[in-house]
């Protein structure tokens, strides 16, 4: 763990000593122009303050169907609540991005079920049959800043993750249950939905890993 966060700050200083820029985190239009308007970017702070990278404060508006503005962030947000369909323009972007390195955590708003059936529909349509995988609780990206072993929800029980692995890297960490942190959103609320309590932490987690890796 130590190591790995040392590694990390060595990283980022000399990255941020190149680009002269800080990290940028893409929230995903995709679908034409649905997004997500009540994903907390608190977790933004938290790498910042507790890993030391330099990272924006604020997501960006990413259009998942333009090039220049998908591959500006080494990791994107996709969240939602409603049924969606990718166009074959977005899939192949998305593809090719997941492919080159970039890292995309896919949340379904309120626990949606719309949503999730999509994103399934979505996933299979560009990477195949059961490109989905389960990823255990004892993979490495709970364990990059915050150590979770155990995710709980916010009405009980114990979060499951899936995800898609590209030449062994974690390039998609998908959660059907929601990774929203409504609690730190203004005017938000997660509308029954069973969503994960520690998701600033998971969501932090994932963006050391998506870099580290």
């Amino acid at each position: 763990m130590i190591r790995l966060l040392c590694l990390l700050l060595i990283v980022c200083a000399c990255g941020a000593a190149e680009l002269g820029r800080n990290v940028r985190v893409g929230n995903l239009i995709y679908a034409g122009d649905k997004t997500s308007v009540c994903f907390s970017d608190r977790f933004l702070t938290t790498v910042q303050a507790e890993a030391g990278i330099n990272t924006d404060k604020r997501m960006t508006a990413t259009r998942l169907a333009n090039a220049d503005e998908l591959f500006a962030s080494p990791f994107v947000v996709m969240t939602g609540q409603s049924s969606f369909t990718l166009p074959e323009t977005e899939r192949t972007l998305l593809k090719q991005y997941l492919e080159n390195g970039g890292f995309l955590l896919a949340s379904s708003s309120c626990s949606s079920q719309d949503f999730s059936a999509s994103f399934r529909t979505a996933m299979t349509e560009t990477f195949g049959d059961n490109c989905l995988q389960p990823i255990p609780n004892d993979h490495a990206l709970f364990s990059t800043l915050f150590p979770l072993s155990k995710v709980p929800l916010k009405s009980g029980g114990q979060a499951e993750f899936e995800g898609l692995f590209v030449d062994g890297r974690l390039a998609c960490l998908f959660s059907k249950e929601g990774l929203n942190d409504t609690a730190h959103t203004q005017g938000c609320c997660c509308c029954g939905g069973n969503e994960v309590k520690v998701a600033e932490e998971i969501v932090a987690n994932s963006l050391v890993y998506a870099l580290v890796e």
